[in-house]
């Protein structure tokens, strides 16, 4: 029950930030759109495009979270955790066309550069988009902190590059029409669009190791196997340590050792007091324990059957 109320409490949290995403995107978007129109900045029509997007890809994060916070069904045991990694990706997909867009937009300035009007406006909507940018990106950082949403930390990045990329408007919008640098909104958009691509880039690899059920990092697995070992006096080994995540669940299983001469119910209080132990201290960890007598052998398979247990576990038995 109480890891029902926490998973609840996480998909709230999600549903909270993917819906201040979209309000603050909605707020930038009207802002810039007016500034674009006014100025006819190429990096301010950067932003404006990139705001757009951010738009689309907050409510596709909305959906994403929406959709993962769904509890398990029939056809999907595990849930539907992915779903948020799917978001993230759609969400990459989008970066990358506003980049290249972005990118030959500057381009064609370059080649043509015009003198920005009404320059004061768009500094002005930039500077209130940074406000309003660093407010949420400080809400939604509280959020992956407490949930490990990976949808969530991709729409973060938007965000994050967002408060660059307005600081870079900024710069451009004061060299080109006070400085007298012809061009330098043009260059600036440029850099915009690279520094969208780079930022695509590395969001799109946290959702591709979901997806593909990349394992724990190594020092989360060597602290789970840690609690684990210690959880009880009659656990004699594990192996086969298997993890992965979807969305803000992680899942754990592998074999737990016995003595040979324990009884089926002796065992079974051993197993179930392993796992209290690693849900309190790993709420957001599913685990299954599969369990094997001393000195059972499952494969042939050395990967599988690898005792994983750690260090100072092994020289105490």
């Amino acid at each position: 029950m109480a890891r029902s109320r926490r998973r609840r409490l996480l998909s709230e949290a999600t549903t909270r930030a993917a819906l201040a995403s979209v309000a603050t995107a909605l707020l930038l978007l009207a802002l810039k759109g007016y500034a674009a129109w006014q100025t006819s900045s190429v990096a301010l029509l950067g932003s404006l495009a990139d705001s757009g997007l951010d738009l689309l890809a907050s409510l596709v994060t909305l959906y994403g979270v929406r959709l993962a916070a769904t509890p398990a069904d029939h056809d999907h045991r595990f849930g539907h955790g992915k779903a948020e990694a799917l978001a993230a990706l759609f969400q990459v997909a989008l970066i990358s066309a506003s980049a290249l867009a972005i990118g030959w937009r500057g381009v064609s300035a370059l080649a043509d550069p015009q003198p920005v009007e009404a320059a004061g406006i768009g500094i002005a909507v930039s500077a209130a988009a940074i406000a309003a940018t660093m407010l949420l990106v400080a809400y939604q950082r509280r959020v992956i902190a407490a949930t490990g949403s990976v949808a969530v930390k991709a729409d973060s990045v938007h965000y994050q590059g967002d408060i660059l990329l307005n600081l870079a408007v900024i710069a451009a919008l004061l060299l080109d029409r006070y400085a007298g640098v012809l061009g330098a909104d043009a260059v600036f958009g440029l850099a915009i669009a690279a520094w969208l691509g780079w930022g695509a880039f590395k969001a799109s690899a946290q959702a591709i190791d979901e997806l593909m059920d990349k394992e724990w990092p190594e020092t989360e697995r060597q602290d789970y196997l840690a609690v684990a070992a210690g959880a009880h006096p009659e656990l004699r080994g594990i192996h086969d340590f298997r993890t992965r995540r979807a969305g803000n669940r992680s899942f754990a299983q592998f074999h737990m050792v016995v003595a040979r001469e324990m009884s089926v119910a002796e065992a079974h209080d051993v197993v179930e007091a392993v796992e209290s132990e690693l849900h309190t201290r790993f709420p957001r960890v599913e685990v299954l324990i599969h369990l094997d007598p001393e000195g059972h052998v499952d494969t042939d398979d050395p990967l599988v059957e690898e005792d994983v247990t750690p260090h100072w576990f092994r020289k105490r038995i």
